[in-house]
């Protein structure tokens, strides 16, 4: 069973992202996949890592595009990817040092915050995008 299901609504009508947006929702399914079988804390490592090197790919690839068509909300996206990335890798560091450990907290936190900004962040670029014949 999935923590987070993918859904057409989520869709931002830019292939490229959508598919990339369905990696993340399956990275995050992942951890909690693991967490559930109990082997949250020996996998939480090498899945955390993969998450923060895919989300910043991505991240880069929608900057890199809204960059060159002159997307008007750039600098307000950029900074909520920036504290996005920022979170997960205090999250990895907790983990690391040992002062935290996966929990359901963490996981609805990653939810949340994917759902929410595709959604809402996401979403506002993807007609823009179209409009200058990006699909």
């Amino acid at each position: 069973m999935a923590i987070i299901e993918w859904s057409p609504a989520y869709s931002v009508k830019v292939k490229k992202f959508d598919d990339q947006h369905k990696k993340l929702v399956d990275m995050i399914n992942q951890l909690y996949d693991a967490m559930k079988s109990g082997q949250g804390s020996t996998m939480i490592g090498a899945v955390l890592q993969s998450l923060i090197t895919y989300t910043g790919t991505h991240f880069a690839d929608e900057i890199k595009l809204m960059q060159a068509n002159g997307y008007p909300e750039l600098a307000k996206h950029q900074a909520e990817h920036d504290k996005f990335v920022k979170q997960v890798v205090d999250f990895q560091k907790k983990f690391q040092d040992g002062s935290a450990m996966l929990t359901m907290s963490v996981l609805s936190f990653l939810k949340d915050w994917l759902v929410k900004h595709i959604q809402g962040e996401d979403k506002k670029y993807g007609p823009f995008l179209n409009a200058k014949g990006i699909s």
